[in-house]
């Protein structure tokens, strides 16, 4: 893989790191009881939704609601699962970052859609903190098309034929 691969492995370890921490720290507070979490995380989401009036969070629209469950059950796992198999070379990770990249792509996409339509002074602000991360899944989804495994790499470059003469 060429520099070109690197810088794009970069952006992504960068990119599951933080949907590794955010919503684990401050997402689950909309959908679990505030009691489980430390005070400074609960100082942090008090500052984050009054510094940046995200009414998303404020307001808790039920599709959005919907989306954090999402985040929580799918992305959030997914996240976690590509930072070990980016860093390990898995040839699972090109599957699980198509599937984080998908799911990523699909949320943000309704949540800046909704920002966009919406006649809240801070939707424009919010809309372009969150839009970012649409570029992230289709990077995502991208690397996960792209790039080959190692192993189907081996089996292309050796044929098929190769691993039953090894066993024979």
């Amino acid at each position: 893989m060429g520099v070109l691969g690197k810088v794009v492995d970069g952006i992504l370890l960068l990119t599951f790191v933080s949907m590794s921490v955010v919503p684990a720290c401050l997402d689950a507070q909309v959908l679990l009881p505030k009691a489980l979490f430390p005070d400074v995380l609960g100082r942090v989401y008090t500052w984050y939704t009054t510094t940046y009036q995200d009414y998303l969070l404020l307001d808790e629209p039920h599709f959005f609601m919907a989306l954090m469950k999402l985040e929580l059950v799918l992305v959030l796992p997914l996240a976690i699962l590509n930072t070990y198999g980016l860093l390990t070379s898995k040839p699972w990770f090109n599957i699980t970052c198509l599937i984080f990249g998908s799911a990523l792509v699909t949320s943000t996409t309704a949540m800046v859609g909704d920002m966009l339509g919406s006649d809240k002074p801070s939707a424009g602000k919010l809309a372009s903190m969150y839009s970012p991360f649409i570029g992230f899944g289709f990077l995502a989804i991208l690397r996960g098309l792209l790039s080959e495994s190692p192993s189907a790499s081996k089996t292309i470059a050796n044929g098929p034929t190769s691993a039953l003469k090894k066993k024979a």
